[in-house]
């Protein structure tokens, strides 16, 4: 499905429940696709629950560019992405998310999409070395329960249990989930399934 944006065209890949329970939107980080293998693992274990699952290739990327650029820009892109989704799927509670810096996106525009829940793939903590340039705050100001995988070896480092609605840290794990990428989508599905999620 492709998504015209105020900065460019989008690609949802949408993956339908037969009797859908929820939306699941989620994207790729700066570099990658969406078929990075946590967010494929995240894709079939929601749709083993009964949500419907779009991935959504965000402009950027198709563009050919690796950095993402202004946020502004592209927060302004992905609440069209979810508008145009919505629409096909008006009746069912919206979940938004993603790895890296689609994580970072789904929590700065989570409010504004109406989502009731974000989860966070491998949350980019601070770049590298870095951990005075911390992005926590992208992580609170979501305003709605927020779920956060890492990895415990992911040198963009991982947030405090505090700045979440849950936090699990997967051992022996980077920054690319290679280790075991369908125990994250295990994570999700069962944090999607709990009531204490809200």
């Amino acid at each position: 499905m492709e998504i015209e944006t105020p900065h460019g065209r989008a690609l949802a890949e949408v993956d339908e429940a037969a009797d859908p329970r929820l939306l699941l939107v989620l994207t790729h980080g700066s570099g990658g696709g969406v078929d990075a293998p946590d967010l494929l693992a995240v894709r079939d274990a929601v749709l083993a629950i009964g949500g419907t699952v779009a991935r959504v290739t965000q402009p950027f990327r198709l563009r050919g560019a690796r950095a993402p650029g202004s946020a502004v820009k592209q927060d302004e892109a992905w609440l069209s992405i979810v508008a145009a989704l919505r629409e096909r799927h008006p009746d069912l509670p919206l979940v938004q998310g993603g790895r890296s810096n689609g994580a970072r996106v789904a929590c700065r525009t989570a409010r504004a999409a109406g989502a009731e829940a974000v989860v966070a793939l491998a949350f980019p903590l601070h770049p590298p070395g870095k951990p005075e340039r911390s992005r926590a705050e992208e992580l609170r100001q979501a305003g709605i329960p927020v779920l956060v995988v890492n990895g415990d070896r992911d040198p963009f480092g991982v947030p405090d249990e505090k700045d979440t609605a849950r936090l699990v840290v997967l051992p022996g794990e980077g920054h690319e989930f290679k280790k075991d990428p369908a125990r994250v989508g295990e994570v999700v599905a069962r944090w999607l399934l709990s009531p204490k999620r809200r």
